[in-house]
């Protein structure tokens, strides 16, 4: 089922959340596109970057270490093209 290609753009709620030490984020891409995917802070500052390259068409995943992060509440953005979508993920320590 992994070899499927996706019929729209999605971008899943990290897993665990809340989560202490690591979250896994998944997401969907239709076609051949340039994929921008950060972490902002609460105040919507952007902290860091986890993706920003052009990915084939597919279903991935992304690891999220926060080392060096406080405890609180994190925004995950993926912008893929015109696709774009934040979703929220607490940390706690």
């Amino acid at each position: 089922m992994e070899d499927l290609v996706p019929t729209e753009f999605y971008l899943s709620q990290n897993h665990p959340n809340p989560f202490k030490e690591k979250t896994t984020i998944k997401y969907c891409l239709p076609d051949e596109i340039r994929v921008k995917l950060e972490i902002f802070d609460s105040k919507e500052e952007k902290i860091k970057t986890l993706i920003d390259e052009v990915k084939e068409p597919g279903t991935y995943q992304v690891e999220f270490n926060p080392n060096g992060f406080d405890e609180g509440i994190y925004f995950y953005q993926l912008q893929a093209g015109s696709f774009i979508e934040t979703k929220k993920m607490l940390l706690l320590k």
